[in-house]
């Protein structure tokens, strides 16, 4: 570990017992190499990952972490299964996060993201050393008006899928668990975060933008879009990821106020319609690019939210976070970390690269992605 990884986030993290639930998954993935990078003591909880490709896999999480699965629906697996485990920090990000397979499955979603919450907390709370709780929801946790402007963190919570029912219920649980069991000021906090469309090399999830292309460009397929003039904050992981860690180091040094809901939303700049981020990962890619199609009308689809987006103004003015990359950026490296996948090269390395990339950009004056993966 380099001296400028001790600093990073104060080096609130360089010894740490940290429990990332949702591990296994895309995002729960970066966080946990990220937090190994800082020198955290990383324990990993979550489902097996679905066969086929994946982060997990990929990147060797399983000796990168003390990895464990259990349901988090299932109280007593969940309490036995974390047997021991005396975490500083918790970030939950163990969900189910699909807002077309919550219509397939709705009591199933509603079970993992609110029930499950419930017991991750009180989980938490028999936990001696906890010092602070993260909480991972969404964008559409808020009551989407289809308006052009921003939501706050004070906006109305809500939801007319279940997912997104189920993310804003999610907030209301860890609002609960705030006010009633973590509002000692001398006493671990509770945060929630939310963001938007996060992209970046190793999702595979059904059903989002990002690994229906990689499919179909591995199949020789064009990409169906459904939605070409869907308008999203498109961000790469690594974003919203460093918002968390920073809002977590914020209430290890300073505690309560930091507690409570905080938006990591892109720049105005990276939210465009689909139609336009297909032709920029068409540009990023280059020599055998993904192809699309755009059928006129899809009927079977159900309803998803035209246009919405965060106001990141608060983690602005008060962590001093902001996105670090353009768009353009963002594409470049999850291109590059795709074409890597496919050439067979070690993606732990690769990854620790793109995150070491990305640290440096917190000191840069340029934040464009240079293809690093080739590196």
């Amino acid at each position: 570990m380099t001296a400028h990884q001790h600093q990073m986030f104060g080096g609130q993290f360089n010894g740490r017992r940290v429990l990332v639930t949702g591990h296994s998954g895309f995002k729960g993935g970066w966080m946990s190499l990220w937090l190994q990078r800082l020198g955290a003591q990383v324990t990993g909880l979550s489902l097996p990952p679905e066969p086929g490709p994946c982060f997990y896999d990929s990147c060797d999480l399983a000796q990168a972490t003390d990895s464990r699965f259990a349901d988090i629906r299932e109280p007593d697996d969940l309490a036995s299964t974390l047997d021991g485990v005396d975490a500083e920090v918790l970030f939950h990000m163990a969900a189910q996060p699909l807002v077309r397979k919550s219509y397939r499955e709705p009591a199933e979603t509603f079970a993992t993201n609110v029930q499950g919450t419930t017991n991750v907390l009180e989980l938490a709370r028999k936990m001696p050393s906890l010092k602070a709780v993260i909480v991972i929801t969404s964008d559409k946790c808020y009551d989407n008006r289809e308006w052009v402007w921003g939501y706050r963190e004070n906006d109305p919570l809500g939801g007319k899928d279940p997912y997104s029912a189920s993310k804003a219920a999610t907030e209301l649980v860890a609002q609960s668990y705030a006010h009633s069991f973590f509002s000692d000021p001398s006493g671990p906090q509770l945060a929630t975060v939310r963001a938007g469309n996060v992209f970046g090399g190793g999702d595979w999830g059904e059903d989002r933008l990002v690994p229906d292309i990689i499919r179909a460009w591995a199949n020789g397929e064009p990409v169906v879009i459904r939605n070409p003039a869907s308008v999203r904050p498109w961000q790469h992981v690594l974003e919203p990821v460093s918002g968390y860690l920073r809002v977590a180091e914020k209430m290890l040094t300073d505690g309560a106020p930091y507690a409570g809901a905080w938006n990591f939303g892109p720049d105005v700049s990276s939210t465009v319609d689909v139609r336009q981020l297909a032709d920029m990962i068409q540009r990023a890619w280059g020599d055998g690019a993904p192809m699309f199609s755009f059928p006129d009308q899809i009927t079977d689809a159900p309803h998803e939210a035209g246009i919405l987006r965060l106001d990141s103004t608060k983690a602005q003015t008060r962590l001093n976070w902001r996105p670090q990359l353009t768009l353009q950026g963002a594409i470049n490296l999850t291109a590059d970390w795709y074409k890597a996948h496919a050439a067979g090269k070690n993606m732990a390395q690769v990854t620790a690269t793109q995150i070491e990339y990305f640290e440096t950009l917190t000191t840069s004056e340029t934040h464009d992605a240079t293809p690093v993966a080739a590196q």
